[in-house]
Parts: structure tokens; C-alpha cells; sequence
């Protein structure tokens, strides 16, 4: 078990209520190219299926107000290249390195690093990249640490994010978390990998007891800790919805901001303003930790190719019987 530092933090009791992520989706099939073709909508009508939509993102990380180091790092691309973009769509990472001094720092950095990179090159769809991106990642952080005795037992959290063709995907390793934010309801998307966790998994501890327990900073996973590592992964692709928004962030956000905090932050704040009051509020509660916060939203595109069949006729005010019609 990985102890990254215990924090000291008093967080408010509170309830908070968490829905899981499979109540919300039925089982679907990955999109693909061949799937992307017009079909009708309504008489006269055409669009294109799977949606596209306008993304709105913003990202910030925060060292937070005791440690003068942040060992967290965000990650966001949407690639410039149409055709890469077509292939692959854009991801979203947060990780939270540990290992002290300048450790955590550089696991956290070279994940994000070669994850992207891993993922992009594939030829894999995207569930099958993210997979594969996580291993690559795993070991070359655990080699570097195994090859500089200065870098021995670092490792880091990594929660990373998907939107492709219309479809959600992520993969996740440690405690960092993904929301959705859906007509105006939070759902915890993502499962901590930390001991209490599985207390709770297990029945024997409550949510608002894991959220104090001694033990709470315990994680089961990391990256770069052990030669082989297990990622937890959605089994099928999420569909998303117009105006959806996902929420990543590092626990030192989630430990001292309540889901309902983040849930009305985020509805009533455009994503960078929201970034910027969520990390001002975990800082007014002592910021113990290094805070990490990103912010996706989805807008339904209007079809590029979509077509109307115009009115054919007009309808106007006719007069009643007895009365007098204008010109």
C-alpha cells in the first residue's frame, strides 16, 4: 500500500450522494468511420451520426498553500490534424505524483508525457490505445525509479479521458477522479484504488466514514510502483449528451470541496471560471494538498450537411365571421 502524506485537513461532515456511472447507459458497440453517415431525422431532414459537438475545456493545477512543489500535472489535446482528430478525438489527463523531493514531480510528468504520445500513435481504438498507453507508462516510470536510487518507490495517479465520435472512454490508475455533470446531477465516473475505498466497496465503512478515516490517503495503485499494474477501464464507450460536462480533479480538490460544491460550481460557472473558484475554495480550506481541476464541456454542433425542406405554404390570420379582414 502507497501512504502519499497524510493531510490534517477538517473536512465538514456532509451527505453526498454518488451514482455510479453504469445506471446512466446501455451496453453500445465503439462507433467507427463506417457508422458516420447521414440518416434521416424527420421528413425532409438529414444529420450525421455520430454528433459532433463543441468542446469547451479548461484546466489548472495549483500547488495549493504548505507544499512548495506541485507534483500534479493536467494534460488537454485536441489535435490540430482533422484526420487525427477523426481517429483518436481528444484527451483529457490528470496525475498526482508521490515519492518526495522531485519524484513525484517527474512520475506525474512522464506520464502525461508518454500516455499522450503512446495513445496518439496508435493505431488501436480508443479504449485499446488508452489501455496500452497506461502499461507503456507504468514501466518506463518504474525502470527510471529502479535505475536512480534518488527516484526509488515514485510512482503517480492517472485519470484520463476520451471523447471520440460521440462516445466517452476513460481509463484510470490511484485515486484521482472523473465526474459528469449531467442534467443538473453529479455522477462519480471513476472508482479510488485507496484503502478505504475498499472498505467501503466491501461494505464495512460508510462514504462519510471513508472521508475521515486516518487511512483515507492510502492508495492501492500507482503508476511506476510495481513492474505490472492493473487499469481499471470502461468496459463499453459511454455515450455523451448535449451539454455534459466532466469534471477531472486531483483529491486534494475532492477532499476539502463537497460533489454538491463541484455540481453547482459547474452549472452556474463557464468552465475557466469554475477551475478558477474551485481551487480558490480548496485553498480557503487550508489547500494541503497540491489542487488540480479540469473542466470539459460538450455542446451539440449544429450538421454541417443538414438540410430543410422549406414551407410550401403560409399560414395567415383569417377573419372571423362578422369581421372585417385588413389588407
Amino acid at each position: 500500500m502507497l501512504n502519499r502524506c497524510a493531510k490534517t485537513a477538517s473536512i465538514p461532515p456532509e451527505n453526498i450522494m454518488l451514482k455510479l456511472w453504469k445506471k446512466t447507459t446501455a451496453k453500445t458497440t465503439a462507433p467507427n468511420e463506417s457508422m458516420r453517415v447521414p440518416r434521416e431525422t424527420g421528413p425532409g431532414t438529414r444529420s450525421v451520426y455520430p454528433p459532433a459537438f463543441e468542446i469547451t475545456a479548461s484546466l489548472r493545477s495549483d500547488p495549493g498553500c504548505v507544499r512548495a512543489v506541485n507534483e500534479d500535472r493536467c494534460f488537454y489535446q485536441q489535435p490540430d490534424d482533422e484526420g487525427l482528430f477523426r481517429r483518436k478525438g481528444i484527451l483529457v489527463l490528470v496525475a498526482d505524483g508521490m515519492g518526495g523531493h522531485a519524484a513525484g514531480e517527474i512520475a506525474s510528468h512522464n506520464a502525461i508525457e508518454i500516455i499522450s504520445r503512446v495513445y496518439y500513435d496508435s493505431t488501436q481504438p480508443p479504449t485499446a490505445a488508452l489501455e496500452a498507453a497506461f502499461h507503456t507508462a507504468n514501466q518506463a516510470i518504474h525502470r527510471a525509479a529502479q535505475r536512480q536510487p534518488q527516484l526509488h518507490g515514485m510512482g503517480t495517479t492517472c485519470t484520463a479521458l476520451v471523447i471520440h465520435e460521440g462516445s466517452a472512454y476513460s481509463a484510470q490508475v490511484g485515486d484521482s477522479r472523473l465526474y459528469l455533470v449531467r442534467n443538473d446531477q453529479i455522477y462519480l465516473m471513476s472508482e479510488d484504488h485507496s484503502a478505504v475505498m475498499e472498505m467501503v466497496r466491501r461494505g464495512k465503512m460508510t462514504l462519510e466514514e471513508a472521508r475521515h478515516h486516518e487511512d483515507k490517503n492510502v492508495i492501492l495503485r500507482a503508476l511506476g510502483t510495481q513492474p505490472e499494474v492493473r487499469v481499471a477501464m470502461w468496459k463499453t464507450p459511454f455515450p455523451v449528451r448535449d451539454h455534459d460536462c466532466f469534471v477531472l480533479c486531483s483529491d486534494g480538490l475532492y477532499d476539502l470541496v463537497s460533489d454538491e460544491e463541484i455540481r453547482q460550481t459547474v452549472m452556474t460557472s463557464e468552465p475557466r471560471a469554475a477551475c478558477e473558484k474551485l481551487i480558490a475554495l480548496a485553498r480557503e480550506r487550508g489547500g494541503y494538498d497540491n489542487i488540480t481541476a479540469g473542466i470539459i464541456r460538450l455542446c451539440l454542433a449544429p450538421a454541417a450537411d443538414e438540410t430543410s425542406v422549406p414551407p410550401t405554404r403560409e399560414l395567415k390570420p383569417m377573419a372571423l365571421t362578422g369581421e372585417k379582414q385588413e389588407a
